[in-house]
């Protein structure tokens, strides 16, 4: 029997058959029983949850010939005709296909005619997220004022989509994933009915892998029983399903627990040869180590899964580990797992995430759970010193700005070598010079150490974020960050490489760094400092190329005195080298 006919001999028809759903079911019959059925339903939840076959039955059963009745009775005309999709009066429309106002609109202009078959009309839209918003605002009017013999069941798995004014006219209903124990049960009443053989350990595999929808899980079923020719193990269930063996379970976890690194590789290379995913086997690994994690916790909960096919090996395993590099190890291959989704060389990455599981301390991790519930005081303690830091820093430059620096002298210290690296950071140490100039040193080590981080990989898939929220707080200042480009994070703040010096010195004034690190505050996970360098500067500086001893970082900060020039250059090129930077301007003898 295939895919199809199998689904359709287990599709629910009764209300009675429906899995999982049992408070909808009861509101329904409810409404049935006491004559108050509402004109238009909502069904919203996951995919394979019994949205589309809910909607049917409710049409079943307020046309039942015996009815209005809480159950339909599937054998006279209007029940099998509904069945069988032969009645014209209850219309199922894809709006993933019919999405456009003229289809709304022929809905529209033919919900005023009364039923001819049946007692009621049921217009039944599927993923009606799909729908324009012009088709919306025509299909609004006839929500807000509808003929007494229509009812309308729109059904989505994404109703943030749909527009407020639609859903205030709907009652909504919210479908759960079906319980593992719930789809378990099914399924071995659909083995046991259709004669397949299955064991209990492929039924709870199968059952996770749906996801909770029972639709998927009828499907996999069906895939596995044809693999099997009419039998259902664990190992064929793996087999088909792209999942991996209990064995490669236990051999990465032991070359984890060892920190093995030299056997991670060839385990990896055997599980893509067998043709796995790599993030079905990331994915995997993550519900095995919750499972060693659930155990190693909760030993008498039962951390019964479809894994656990050995369980005096699998304590043996959860002995090995500690909780809190059981965490630890969650939480790194989390970060990975997000990253795989758009990794164009995924064994790579799966390969990198297994590398770095090894090399993990007990507290390490990107959350470090543990770590943060022991040091969590530590930490709000170091926070707030940080930002009265920050705060100190602040007023520290507007008093440069206002040209107390001016007064300092220095006797020309603060001068560099023309072939210095000119950056620049607006924090750290500050010095003044005769042009009120206020100076910081950064050094690219850490930022070249941090480049690779997958931290700093998700704040520059943040970055159109942050300079789409500097354009909305000042268009100006977004038009000089544009021509910069994050390269690096680290030590709380991010580093931008600039190709312009103009641009690149325009955006560090205090004004316009203070919107800037205001809006990266509102926008990604924890605030950060800007810190500023020239791309050609960078580019050497990752290279390879040694960065020269003693330079430092040049920005220079606009006082309220005035400028004086340069010694040896006109009062005039100084302005030209402050509008177009020193790469542009060049300065030739007339003679």
């Amino acid at each position: 029997m295939s895919h199809i006919a199998l689904y359709r001999a287990w599709r629910p028809q009764t209300f009675q058959d429906m899995v999982g759903q049992q408070h909808i079911i009861k509101t329904l019959q409810n409404a049935i029983r006491e004559n108050r059925v509402s004109h238009a339903y909502l069904f919203n939840g996951p995919r394979g949850t019994g949205k589309t076959t809910t909607a049917k039955v409710l049409a079943k059963a307020v046309n039942c010939e015996r009815g209005p009745a809480v159950e339909p009775c599937n054998e006279c005309a209007a029940c099998v005709g509904i069945t069988a999709g032969h009645v014209m009066d209850v219309i199922e429309i894809d709006a993933a296909s019919n999405r456009g106002i003229d289809e709304i609109r022929d809905i529209r202009d033919k919900v005023r005619y009364a039923p001819s078959e049946v007692r009621t009309k049921v217009y039944i839209i599927d993923e009606v997220h799909m729908l324009t918003s012009e088709a919306f605002n025509a299909l609004l009017k006839t929500l807000e004022e509808p003929p007494e013999h229509v009812i309308f069941i729109l059904a989505t798995t994404e109703p943030h989509k749909l527009p407020a004014t639609i859903i205030s006219r709907c009652q909504r209903f919210d479908f759960r994933q079906v319980s593992l124990e719930e789809q378990s049960q099914r399924l071995i009443e659909i083995c046991r009915e259709e004669g397949i053989e299955a064991d209990g350990d492929a039924i709870a595999y199968i059952a996770r892998l749906s996801e909770g929808g029972m639709r998927d899980a009828i499907s996999l079923l069906e895939q596995v029983a044809a693999f099997g020719n009419g039998s259902i193990t664990l190992d064929s269930a793996v087999d088909v399903t792209g999942g991996m063996a209990a064995d490669h379970f236990y051999q990465l976890a032991e070359a984890i627990r060892d920190r093995n690194v030299a056997a991670i590789l060839p385990l990896v290379e055997s599980l893509m040869q067998a043709g796995k995913s790599a993030d079905k086997c990331l994915e995997n690994l993550i519900y095995y180590f919750r499972d060693l994690l659930v155990l190693k916790l909760a030993p008498q909960g039962g951390a019964s899964t479809e894994r656990v096919v050995d369980p005096e090996r699998f304590q043996r395993m959860a002995d090995a580990f500690s909780p809190e590099r059981l965490f630890a190890l969650i939480d790194t291959l989390n970060r990975y797992q997000a990253e795989l989704k758009h990794a164009s060389q995924p064994q790579t990455l799966f390969e990198v995430a297994l590398m770095k599981l090894c090399t993990l301390n007990e507290q390490q991790g990107a959350g470090a759970p543990a770590a943060s519930r022991t040091e969590g005081a530590d930490s709000a303690e170091l926070l707030k010193l940080r930002e009265h830091v920050h705060t100190l820093e602040r007023k520290l430059e507007q008093v440069l700005k206002n040209g107390v620096a001016a007064s300092g002298q220095d006797n020309g210290s603060s001068k560099q070598a023309p072939s210095s690296v000119r950056s620049s950071s607006g924090r750290g140490g500050f010095g003044g010079g005769a042009g009120g100039v206020a100076r910081s040193s950064v050094k690219l080590d850490k930022y070249l150490e941090a480049a690779g981080y997958p931290e700093f990989n998700q704040l520059r898939m943040k970055w159109n974020d942050v300079l789409q929220g500097v354009k909305e707080a000042k268009i100006t200042v977004h038009a000089w960050l544009k021509d910069g480009e994050p390269v690096s994070a680290a030590d709380g703040s991010v580093l931008i490489a600039f190709k312009n010096t103009m641009h690149r010195e325009t955006t560090e004034r205090p004004a316009n760094r203070e919107i800037i690190e205001k809006v990266m505050g509102n926008i990604l996970p924890e605030p950060l400092r800007l810190v500023t360098v020239m791309m050609k500067d960078w580019q050497t500086a990752a290279a390879g190329a040694p960065e020269p001893k003693g330079e430092t970082l040049q920005l220079e900060h606009e006082s309220a005195g005035s400028e004086a020039p340069a010694p040896g250059r006109p009062e005039w090129v100084e302005e030209a080298v402050k509008w177009f930077g020193e790469d542009l301007v060049v300065v030739k003898d007339k003679d």
